[in-house]
């Protein structure tokens, strides 16, 4: 491999497929349930953390991946012929990731250049700009024109989901501004955005199918996107969601993928949720 390599984390939500075919290397996260650690992907699988979410009364926690996981995974495309390094993380915000992507660059800066920059998003809002980064440096772009390119493409994502136990996020940490939901009727339906790296509510919906349609709406009256993608915790009604996204005026195909053990262990089961980029 030649050119710029692109590197993300685990919590991304990129299936492997949609990694591998953009040449991405992931750097997992670790899950915990109570004294038992999983290195994301590696050791759990998405299926088998949603299973034993359904069955363990174990509130699942997450670790940030060591500097040198990061480092390990700049030094495999420095020697595959990469000539430098676009790396997007998770928010800082929510996570010691992109301080430990930092850390790890600033070890190798003398063998590789690497950017590390921060999403300042989560899930499939991270993903997009990962599959952004790839189509650029596959077209030839340099490290610099890539990493002002993503941080453009920052400033036009957005990331809004339906959540349907605000427990995860409560007891995680994560729940930020969408603390405002607590102690509101057991039948309105959070939905949350991703705001400047940190969740913050953005509207209670009286149903489930009303907030899967608000979740659309957010999607169709944005004007013309760039991507769109959708993520869902084991949720029977993502079919209906992604039927309603497709009507978008969207330059690129629908991404599709589960919610996977990082944001899934904040977000709870049920939890569905949308991405996209703004066009130009």
């Amino acid at each position: 491999m030649s050119g710029i390599a692109i590197v993300t984390d685990s919590s991304c939500d990129l299936t492997p497929e949609q990694a591998d075919e953009r040449s991405v290397r992931v750097v997992p996260l670790t899950i915990r349930f109570g004294d038992q650690e999983f290195v994301d992907r590696e050791e759990l699988s998405t299926k088998e953390f949603w299973d034993r979410i359904a069955t363990d009364p174990t509130m699942p926690e997450t670790s940030a991946p060591s500097p040198g996981a990061f480092e390990q995974a700049y030094l495999d495309a420095a020697e595959s012929g990469a000539s430098g390094i676009i790396c997007i993380t998770l928010s800082s915000k929510l996570s010691a990731t992109y301080q430990a992507a930092k850390t790890a660059a600033s070890s190798v800066s003398h063998q590789i250049a690497v950017r590390v920059v921060d999403s300042l998003s989560v899930t499939l809002g991270l993903g997009l700009m990962v599959m952004a980064a790839a189509e650029r440096a596959s077209e030839g772009r340099t490290l610099d024109q890539i990493s002002n390119e993503v941080i453009h493409i920052r400033g036009r994502t957005r990331v809004f989901a339906v959540i349907e136990n605000l427990d995860f996020l409560k007891r995680g940490g994560r729940i930020g501004g969408a603390q405002t939901f607590l102690g509101s009727l057991l039948s309105v339906k959070p939905v949350i955005e991703v705001s400047g790296g940190v969740v913050e509510a953005e509207s209670k919906q009286r149903t489930r199918g009303r907030a899967l349609e608000y979740l659309a709406s957010k999607a169709l009256d944005a004007g013309p996107l760039d991507r769109l993608g959708m993520a869902s915790a084991i949720g029977a009604d993502a079919q209906q969601l992604a039927t309603r996204l497709a009507a978008a005026d969207c330059t690129e195909d629908l991404v599709v993928s589960d919610l996977g053990p990082v944001i899934g262990a904040h977000a709870g089961p049920g939890t569905i949720g949308i991405a996209f980029q703004l066009r130009h």
